[in-house]
């Protein structure tokens, strides 16, 4: 005889079951992003630099533009340390849905790999986005420490005061620090390096005289120029700037001299394209704003944009470029 229970006892087994498939379907990973509904909460962008300077300033008014027209936050966070790659291994190691992003200055994309033998990430597998812009480097010096008003003249103190003028770096492989090792190569000098925790900090420090000289973007160090607080030798681009005319570069004496700071965005691997489209149009549409151009332009920057082709095309020219000066200057991380 069957029992009375048996019906409802099999009606309660598959609630049981039906309720432990949709709490096993709860757990699953969402579906791709999809870009017709990003973003529809904050989005995060990595600094991986101290806050001050260009690496800095340069995401922020990008960042500004895109949360108008997104209508949802963009907040930046500056992890600073380890050349970047603090703040890099953040971005890389986060989920990759767009809403944490990295905006980073060369080291952490396409120099480290060169100089950190144990990366917790690989630079080659993050996804590009865009540049957003480039800032040649200049040849800073604090005029109370040197007298010199030209880059021969620095040369030839240099040259007969080796491993005495000391040289501010936004840290160990920046952009600023290989640019020192560059003009040490090809000027036949030997600077005593002091490095810092970005760009910011290592300015306070030329401009208090604790350090003599400096090779940084002209972004940061430009506004300090101009009110007579420091002094600008040079230019590192291959031709001398519309906006400085009178200001020569490197190269006029150390023919093929050449450094140039970017300021890239990119997305932790494996980013739906989708979404990395979405952000390269929308970044694009920001560089193409009168305004926003005019607030590059006071920075010293040079808007560069394009697709996200171009910008990995121009990453894997870096990471020669920069390796070949590495190679050159026999760096090594002490």
């Amino acid at each position: 005889m069957r029992s009375a229970y048996t019906r409802p006892l099999a009606f309660s087994c598959r609630c049981v079951a039906a309720l432990a498939l949709l709490v096993a379907l709860s757990g699953l990973p969402a579906g791709p992003a999809r870009a017709e509904d990003y973003p529809d909460r904050p989005v995060k962008i990595i600094v991986p630099f101290a806050a001050g300077g260009t690496a800095d300033a340069v995401p922020r008014l990008v960042g500004d533009w895109l949360s108008r027209k997104w209508g949802q936050p963009v907040v930046i966070e500056n992890r600073t340390g380890a050349g970047g790659n603090i703040g890099a291994e953040a971005a890389y190691h986060s989920a990759p849905d767009g809403y944490t992003l990295l905006s980073s200055p060369p080291p952490p994309l396409v120099i480290n790999q060169n100089l950190y033998p144990n990366l917790g990430f690989d630079p080659a597998k993050f996804e590009p986005i865009i540049v957003m812009a480039q800032v040649p480097n200049a040849l800073i010096v604090n005029p109370r420490n040197l007298k010199a008003s030209s880059v021969s003249e620095l040369v030839e103190y240099l040259q007969k005061n080796p491993d005495k003028v000391t040289a501010a770096t936004q840290g160990i492989g920046t952009t600023s620090h290989l640019t020192a090792e560059l003009f040490q190569v090809k000027a036949k000098v030997k600077l005593r390096f002091i490095p810092y925790r970005g760009s910011a900090p290592a300015l306070a420090g030329l401009l208090a005289g604790d350090v003599d000289l400096m090779f940084d973007n002209l972004g940061s160090s430009l506004p300090l120029v101009e009110a007579g607080n420091l002094k600008l030798l040079a230019v590192a681009s291959a031709q001398r700037l519309p906006s400085l005319p009178d200001v020569p570069t490197i190269a006029e004496m150390l023919p093929g001299f050449e450094a140039v700071a970017w300021y890239a965005i990119t997305a932790p691997p494996n980013t739906p394209k989708s979404i990395t489209e979405k952000i390269n149009t929308d970044v694009n549409e920001a560089l193409r704003q009168p305004e926003l151009q005019e607030r590059l332009k006071k920075m010293s920057a040079e808007t560069f944009g394009g697709s996200a082709e171009k910008t990995a095309n121009y990453m894997r020219q870096e990471v020669e470029r920069w390796g070949d000066v590495i190679k050159a200057a026999d760096i090594k991380l002490q």
